[in-house]
């Protein structure tokens, strides 16, 4: 009969000879993996982001709780010290007195030129009744400024990084989810790191798509490009040619994704990097609930078993154009039931492309790319 140190010691060898849970192939452009947030304090997290700072750290926010849109969801910082991810630290919630709690909702990271890292985030009890809110950070998100709640009708970033243009103007995508008037996308621009802002659009209706959450990419011309999740299940664009003033209509890209969001990057050399839930046709995803689509959270909403397809596999795609599209690197592949969801994803100073994303609603990824093995 094996000891029991014998069998501890076989356990641990086999645990280590054995390929990771969920993980595709790797690539040779993957050069490192690791979970950002271990399971901790809170039964679930999600909607992840990431930044470079002004000094060249890494920082990383997501949001967590019991599960989503419960009062007790807050949102949480991490940041790469030593060669690894510091324990997620509460920088924010959703408090309004003693009395009154609200969940938090996607944060978004965004290091401006000549400015504090800013953190945009959501407050409220739906995404049809939530407000912009904004905290600031001048040592690399170790402390944050108190809580300022953005201008009536001004949500920031709603998912995905803004981009800063020429002039120093802050371009945010954003959205709105209304029961009556649908999906909408528009834009938020501010002239002066995010104290003042005009609104743009919608620039949509749900009767031509039902649209959220843009990435804003953009071109050595001047064009700026929006790519957009949609309930339709396919990403769909539009073309700005005044620097995000006006915007063509909302087109579909023909690449299919389930109602899931994605993100994307202009990289330096020019090319467009995109990550999302890739699909080859339409109705490719296997029918998924919403319910099941937001963690099982949310049982008693409207429309709970509206079918928003699996969240899996995870891609990276990359264009020349933001209009053909190449899909090079499967992330995730295994089927699991809340998938591989909302990434997000940055090109640093040294060139190499960092990814976050959700796993399976427990635990939050970091994914490093070198974007000339692409």
């Amino acid at each position: 009969m094996k000891s029991p140190r014998f069998l501890a010691l076989f356990v641990a060898t086999f645990a280590l000879l054995a390929p990771a849970a969920s993980a595709a192939p790797a690539h040779p452009a993957v050069v490192r993996a690791e979970f950002i947030y271990e399971p901790g304090p809170y039964r679930q997290c999600h909607a992840s982001t990431i930044a470079e700072t002004s000094a060249g750290e890494l920082v990383a926010a997501w949001f967590g709780g019991t599960a989503e849109s419960n009062p007790d969801v807050c949102i949480w910082v991490s940041r790469w010290e030593g060669g690894r991810w510091t324990l997620g630290v509460k920088a924010a919630d959703g408090v309004q007195h003693d009395a009154k709690r609200y969940a938090c909702w996607n944060p978004v990271l965004f290091q401006p030129r000549g400015g504090p890292l800013q953190l945009y985030y959501k407050v409220g009890p739906s995404p049809e009744k939530w407000w912009g809110m904004l905290i600031t950070s001048t040592d690399g998100g170790r402390t944050w400024s108190e809580p300022r709640r953005l201008p009536e009708d001004v949500l920031g970033p709603i998912k995905n990084k803004p981009v800063q243009l020429a002039d120093g103007t802050l371009l945010a995508g954003s959205s709105t989810e209304d029961p009556k008037l649908g999906w909408r996308v528009h834009l938020e621009l501010s002239p002066d790191l995010g104290r003042t802002w005009q609104i743009v659009g919608p620039i949509n209706t749900k009767d031509e798509f039902n649209a959220i959450q843009p990435s804003v990419l953009t071109y050595p011309d001047g064009r700026l490009q929006l790519l957009c999740r949609t309930k339709e299940k396919m990403l769909v664009t539009s073309w700005s040619s005044d620097q995000g003033r006006t915007w063509s209509r909302l087109a579909s890209t023909g690449l299919y994704n389930p109602n899931s969001g994605s993100d994307a990057v202009t990289l330096a050399d020019g090319r467009q990097l995109l990550v999302y839930n890739f699909r080859d046709r339409a109705g490719g995803a296997p029918r998924n609930p919403k319910a099941n689509a937001l963690g099982g959270a949310q049982p008693a909403i409207a429309e709970a078993a509206e079918d928003w397809g699996v969240r899996w596999p995870l891609n990276v795609s990359v264009s020349k154009d933001g209009i053909v599209w190449q899909m090079f690197v499967t992330l995730e592949d295994e089927p699991r039931k809340h998938g591989y969801a909302y990434p997000a994803v940055i090109q640093t100073r040294d060139g190499l492309v960092h990814l976050t994303y959700t796993w399976n609603r427990e635990k939050i990824k970091h994914v490093v790319l070198d974007p000339k093995k692409l």
